[in-house]
């Protein structure tokens, strides 16, 4: 087992360090951390309580991550937060674990990109292959879908969720839940088109995102009550997993609702 570890790091003796794991200046390291194969922590990270850091990641300097959650029941209960592998963590990330009024445990998935100044904060459910621009924010309870990309300095509120393929634009506050597929923006938030390049860089066929075009402009920008247009285009788009996955987090809507569009 191949470990480089600077000698100002400072690693606690039951912390579990995996094989090839670079380990820079000034590093913190807990005891109850995990550390996985191949990571490199750059310089001034602090690792603390039942952290696992995945295979593969990187974090660059003045990450915190497992630190106290900010929330005020919090007991100093051993909840945990996991972080999958491959992760890039750049410069003053935050990430936090569970709480006792949750699940315990904040989950971040595989492949994800956090910029600079990025939080997770505690009870949170992240997916793979994200990207958090430079200051995006969780707060608690969150859930975050795969390959959703959040702008500079976008929130989401606690309890909110984004489903996957969403895009939230910068500097956006998102305080209801975004459906897959699409583009949100503004303060309040609100849903301005399907997420057409996203859904093409990743390889959607050209006829699934046109069927979500048409989905959208009779869901979202069409006239009457949204439970009526939502039962008809359920009869008209179905059998489709693309549609399944949509309609499904639509009736399992969260307590902040679904976010709607601007109105015109």
């Amino acid at each position: 087992m191949t470990q480089t570890i600077h000698s100002t790091a400072i690693i606690a003796a039951k912390a579990k360090i995996g094989a090839d794991v670079k380990i820079g200046p000034y590093c913190v390291i807990g005891d109850d951390a995990i550390i996985g194969d191949g990571a490199h922590l750059h310089s001034h990270v602090v690792i603390e309580g039942h952290t696992s850091l995945g295979a593969g990641c990187e974090v660059y300097p003045f990450a915190a991550l497992g630190c106290a959650p900010q929330h005020t029941r919090y007991e100093d209960e051993p909840s945990r937060l996991i972080i999958g592998k491959n992760c890039v963590i750049r410069e003053h990330v935050t990430m936090h674990p569970g709480t006792a009024i949750d699940a315990m445990e904040t989950i971040v998935g595989d492949h994800g990109l956090f910029f600079a100044g990025a939080h997770v904060a505690h009870d949170c459910i992240i997916g793979n292959n994200v990207i958090f621009a430079n200051n995006a924010s969780l707060g608690g309870h969150v859930k975050i879908g795969d390959h959703v990309m959040l702008g500079g300095f976008a929130a989401v509120q606690q309890w909110c969720r984004v489903g996957p393929h969403a895009m939230v634009g910068a500097h956006s506050l998102v305080d209801a839940d975004i459906i897959p597929y699409c583009i949100a923006s503004g303060n309040r938030a609100r849903l301005s088109a399907i997420n057409v390049i996203g859904l093409e860089r990743r390889g959607f066929a050209p006829a699934t995102i046109t069927a979500l075009r048409d989905l959208f402009r009779q869901l979202i920008r069409g006239n009457g009550l949204f439970a009526s247009r939502l039962k008809d285009v359920k009869a008209h788009f179905a059998s489709q997993p693309e549609f399944d996955l949509l309609f499904d987090f639509i009736d399992n809507a969260g307590r902040n609702g679904v976010c709607q569009s601007f109105k015109r």
